[in-house]
């Protein structure tokens, strides 16, 4: 049976505004070595599948650094002093201009739990209509995509979707909204 392992230490070594790096020294419960981690302390994050009235997706495309291309994504981003909730639909109508009238909280997943302590938490909107202008931060550049809600298996089969927290929203939607045919 597995058994906790004990923390000797924990200090956060490097930060950022977007994130924190903790480094651990624990003891491994089945050698009794001890060994060093990295944990990567962050905001909750939320993202958000925006369905228009015709059952659009409204997407956005953007640079993304890490992988160094463009990724074809929902709109979200960091719970900042507020509710998933309250975050989510601030984040849809800054990124995409689009605000809507029914909310549903799809889930939540880990993002990576080998080095993150935080979660990301999914939203379905639906009857989004533009609203309002986009209100992008100065680091953001974004380009907003609507995508017929029957094309997304395909587009994440393709690869063309490939943002695996996007691709977690989707499944929590799927699972509860199967396409049929």
């Amino acid at each position: 049976m597995l058994k906790e392992w004990v923390i000797l230490d924990s200090v956060i070594s490097f930060e950022c505004r977007i994130f924190k790096v903790g480094t651990q020294r624990a003891i491994c419960p089945r050698t009794g070595e001890t060994s060093k981690f990295y944990t990567i302390h962050a905001s909750q994050w939320v993202n958000v599948i925006p369905l228009t009235e015709d059952n659009r997706v409204v997407m956005v495309r953007q640079y993304r650094h890490g992988s160094r291309t463009f990724c074809l994504e929902i709109p979200g981003g960091m719970v900042d002093n507020e509710t998933p909730l309250s975050a989510a639909k601030r984040e849809l109508l800054e990124e995409t201009g689009y605000s809507g009238d029914s909310v549903e909280y799809l889930g939540s997943v880990n993002p990576n739990p080998a080095l993150f302590d935080n979660l990301c938490h999914s939203f379905l909107i639906r009857n989004v209509k533009k609203t309002a202008e986009i209100s992008l931060d100065p680091a953001e550049d974004i380009e907003v995509v609507l995508a017929p809600l029957e094309e997304i298996p395909k587009l994440i089969k393709n690869g063309t979707i490939n943002h695996a927290l996007v691709i977690s929203a989707f499944c929590f939607y799927f699972l509860r909204y199967p396409l049929h045919g």
